[in-house]
């Protein structure tokens, strides 16, 4: 088994981050990514502002220690929403979902928020894993694929305390 961890992001990931934000598979996986991966400027820029905004929390996966991808919640329009990006030489193994276990661990807000695009059925998978369902479905622009896809919104919501067996 593989031991999964979150740890803070520091400034020696960045390279790693960029590089796995590159791959063209994961970003057609991810669809909704940004306009030219390749921009490191751009880049740049948005991971700065990620890292300095107050209701950002970042992390890094690690996967017997080694970086395996990132983790995030952050806040639209007052709801909180979580996001993963798994290096593709950690898919399969069942990182994303070990990270998203952890990441939700963290976060105690719910309902709690996630995205995919529809065509991502490993993605989907692993939010259902968890306890997301899904509650919407829209149809955006999606730079990864450069076309209008849609993309399903699901919820965590809060657990019950005190129903159901322990």
């Amino acid at each position: 088994m593989n031991h999964i961890e979150l740890r803070a992001l520091d400034d020696d990931d960045l390279d790693a981050i960029f590089e796995m934000m590159r791959d063209r598979e994961a970003v057609a996986m991810a669809a909704f990514t940004a306009e030219d991966p390749d921009d490191r400027a751009a880049f740049d820029a948005w991971i700065a502002r990620q890292r300095a905004a107050d209701d950002v929390l970042s992390f890094v996966v690690t996967e017997n220690g080694g970086f395996a991808g990132t983790a995030a919640t952050f806040t639209v329009d007052g709801d909180r929403e979580v996001t993963y990006w798994i290096a593709r030489h950690a898919w399969g193994r069942g990182v994303a979902t070990a990270a998203l276990r952890l990441l939700i661990s963290r976060e105690p807000t719910r309902p709690l928020f996630a995205r995919a695009a529809a065509h991502n059925a490993a993605s989907i998978a692993v939010l259902e894993k968890v306890g997301f369902t899904e509650v919407s479905r829209n149809v955006d622009y999606a730079p990864g694929v450069g076309r209008e896809i849609e993309e399903i919104v699901f919820t965590l919501v809060p657990a019950l305390d005190g129903l159901g067996g322990g």
